[in-house]
Order: C-alpha cells, then structure tokens, then sequence
C-alpha cells in the first residue's frame, strides 16, 4: 500500500492513480465513462470529497470543505458532450460550475461495481453473503505472448537479459521470468549461409536451452529485436504463442446466505444496513431464499439472465421494472429492491477509509449533502 502520510497535500494525479488502483477502470463496462473526467493532474489537493451523484449541494459542501476532488460514483459527464453552458438542463452545468472553481472529478461506476471490495462485494457482505464470486467475469485488456527461443548454453543470460531490458519476462510485479529446458538442436547450413556456430555443408548437433519468456503484445518487436540481435545464430529460430488472459473480477456477485434466511428478514437487514426508505420487496416475505444474485444500481433481471447465477432464488439490487418482477415472479424467484442510490451508498464509506490509508493525512470525507431523488410517502 502506497501512502503519504508525512504529507497534508498531495495532486490530483495521485488521487487518481490510487482510484484506478481500487477500482481500475479497464473491469468497466465498455459503454460507461470512468477515471479522471475532469482536472489537472499536476494541481495540488488538499482535500477529497466522495458522493453517489453531483449535485449543486455536493458541490457547494465540496467549496466549504476545500476540498479539490470530488469523487462522483455516477460519472458527471456521461455521453458526449458538445456545449459546457453555465445555463444547461443537465449535468453539463454543474460540470461548467466545478470546473469555474477549480474542481477535479472523478467517477468510477461499473469499475467499482467489478473491483474486489468494492459496490457489490459491500452491498453482498451487508447481505451476509458467503462464498461469493462475480455472475460474470471481465476478460483482463493485458494481453501478452509467449516468446520461446533456443539458444546455445554459453549464450542464454546474454540472450535473456537483453530480452528482459527489451520488456520480456514481467509478471505481474515480478520481473525477468523465464523457464529454461535443454535439450539439442540441429541445423544445416546451406551454400547461402554464413553460419556464426558450426560450419556450412553439414548437420550440426548443438547442446542447447529452450528460453520461454512472457512479453506484452504492445512489446513483442522491441523482444523480438533483442533476441536477433543477441542471439549468437544468424538465423536464430522462434515461436510465438499468443495467450488468453485470466479472467478479472467482474459484474455483480453471486453466494450463499445463511440456511433458513427468509425473504422478509432479508430485507429488513439490508434495509437497516443502507438506510433505504424506499425499500420493496418482490415476492412473500415468508419464502426461504438460499443463493442471492446481488447487483446495486439498476440491475432488472440481469442477474439472472447469466449462467453463474441461474441457480440463485433471490435478486438483491436497487431498482427493477415492473415486468422484470413478473418475469422473476413467473419463474419461482424473489429481490429485494431497496433503490438505486441505496444499493450504492455503502460503499462510500468503505472507499474513503481505504483512500484515508492510502493518502495519509489529506482529509477524506463523505459528502452529507449527497441524497437519493426519491422519498417515502407520509410516515
């Protein structure tokens, strides 16, 4: 864990940096608009504010705090925009307005909703969700291959090390990852050659070292480059293996509740846990639920509509259709539906100690202005 805390301030950039490292935003969905939206990343910040949505009074309690980045879970500019008017309908003039005052946002939506501990690993723990595990996997964008060459013994670590300056060999934060394997190789030299081992016009047998190495797709001609040139054939032959990379974490969560846990005790829990006034329920509060699909925000039948969660009875999200509860209804299964800025909420909390951790003594707080659109009729 990186942290400044022998600092009272720090920049934008590294705020931003320690969020994509929460929440990176390659787990987004690819329609959503994550990381920085707003801002200098030299700026100086003295302060972060963390809300669900950016509204005028998110933003006058961001002014009164001094605080320099705001931290909006719903992104403030979500589809392009052409005008920035102070007198705008929607959210362009809030936007227009921060960034009149200097202001640095920031969202990260679908991107925490996938990160581990983030949106849903919050509202599935509130849940008392066990064993849970995403409904869908998010493919990782680092794509690598496998770089395989065959060098003679005497040759390997001039080889390798100029392949792992060339950016070979990195996995994860380890560097200069290899794995060596003799065996013999054999050539012929033809009359067209100029062999640098052995001579042309006969076979030669040579004692040498497979070298597998890893290396990013974006690196490959710098690796490829470096073993040519180091390589003491003048022919040196190569394999390319391209790889598929692990699954990251990804959308929603599926698990396990606790046995006997009904429907109506469920609810109550979690409408206590995230002091939704507007919680509802789909289904007899009496039924036993045992697998819940959880998804905050507006998630519908989605859940269930993927293959890891077919065997869950209960949907816990935010906001859901009215014909998406009959459909649900119709195939024997239940949710509780405790509001879109609800099911969100939790998790602010949980990112401002871990941002507090990470940047040290900048103050970090959760906005008290930032509220649901939606209320609860009377008493």
């Amino acid at each position: 864990m990186r942290t400044m805390a022998k600092q009272d301030s720090c920049t934008v950039g590294q705020v931003a940096d320690e969020l994509d490292r929460i929440a990176p935003p390659h787990l987004a969905q690819s329609w959503d608009n994550v990381g920085l939206l707003v801002g200098d990343r030299r700026a100086s910040c003295e302060g972060v504010l963390l809300c669900i949505d950016l509204t005028p009074p998110v933003l006058a309690e961001a002014v009164r705090a001094a605080a320099r980045f705001i931290f909006a879970y719903h992104p403030p500019l979500f589809a392009p925009v052409k005008r920035l008017r102070a007198d705008s309908g929607g959210t362009e003039a809030i936007v227009h307005r921060a960034i009149a005052l200097g202001m640095a946002l920031y969202a990260s939506h679908t991107a925490l909703d996938a990160a581990e501990g983030g949106t849903n690993d919050v509202l599935a723990e509130l849940a008392g969700l066990s064993a849970t595990e995403p409904f869908e996997y998010v493919h990782s964008p680092n794509a690598q291959v496998k770089l395989v060459t065959f060098v003679p013994a005497g040759d390997l670590d001039r080889v390798a090390e100029a392949m792992f300056a060339a950016g070979a060999g990195r996995i994860g934060d380890y560097e200069q990852c290899s794995y060596r394997l003799a065996g013999e190789g054999t050539f012929f030299g033809t009359e067209g050659t100029q062999p640098r081992v052995g001579r042309k016009g006969r076979l030669e047998r040579v004692e040498e070292m497979r070298l597998e190495t890893v290396v990013a797709r974006s690196r490959l001609h710098e690796a490829v480059a470096a073993l040519r040139t180091h390589h003491p054939y003048e022919e040196p032959a190569f394999d390319i293996y391209p790889l598929e990379p692990p699954p990251c974490r990804g959308i929603g969560r599926v698990g396990t509740l606790p046995a006997g846990t009904r429907l109506g005790v469920l609810a109550d829990r979690l409408k206590r846990a995230t002091g939704s006034k507007v919680a509802t329920l789909v289904g007899s509060p009496k039924t036993v639920v045992r697998r819940a699909a959880v998804c905050a925000g507006a998630a519908g039948r989605l859940p269930l509509e993927k293959p890891l969660s077919t065997d869950c009875d209960v949907v816990i999200t935010g906001e859901m259709r009215h014909h998406d509860a009959l459909t649900l209804l119709r195939q024997g299964k239940t949710a509780v539906v405790l509001g879109h800025w609800e099911s969100e909420r939790p998790v602010l909390g949980v990112l401002a100690r871990r941002l507090k951790r990470a940047l040290g003594a900048i103050p970090v707080r959760v906005s008290r202005s930032d509220a649901g659109p939606f209320a609860r009729v009377g008493r």
